[in-house]
């Protein structure tokens, strides 16, 4: 029944094939059945055009789908590539521990043994630095994996 049903579209099989990748790509995002979806939309236009002639067998359609689904993931990989190299006017947007280098705040947990605690805003942070008492005044320095690096203010 089901082959019945897929010789019976003919060409639209294709672009069925299409819509469905790109709503799976909706469903599951990872901008890669994105690109396989718009290869089966074109291989049913091109069988919209070619059905007809004698060399446009399936083995053929499956050949140039497989062609087309390699060259747009290509495609499409250098143009999201391009776009990551892209200059911004807002570059620790999404970098939350960078942007606090340079804040000032209290040591709520001494540090010991080189770590402890400070609370910024309604988050606590585990800070490195030289030994120093709970409620010392330190600036943030740097980050380094999440950690922040203090100095005591002078």
């Amino acid at each position: 029944m089901l082959m019945k049903i897929l010789a019976e579209l003919g060409p639209w099989n294709w672009m069925l094939l299409g819509f469905v990748l790109l709503a799976a790509e909706i469903l599951v995002p990872g901008v890669f059945l994105l690109w396989i979806g718009i290869a089966a939309i074109l291989v049913g236009a091109l069988s919209l055009q070619l059905w007809e002639l004698t060399f446009w067998s399936w083995q053929v359609q499956v050949l140039l789908f497989l062609a087309l689904s390699l060259v747009s993931a290509y495609v499409g990989k250098r143009m999201m590539d391009s776009r990551r190299n892209e200059e911004t006017d807002q570059p620790l947007l999404n970098r939350r521990a960078e942007q606090l280098v340079g804040r000032t705040a209290r040591l709520e947990s001494a540090i010991d043994n080189g770590f402890g605690r400070i609370k910024i805003d309604d988050t606590l942070w585990r800070v490195t630095g030289p030994d120093l008492p709970t409620g010392t005044q330190v600036r943030i320095v740097a980050v380094q994996n999440g950690t922040l690096e203090v100095a005591p203010l002078q």
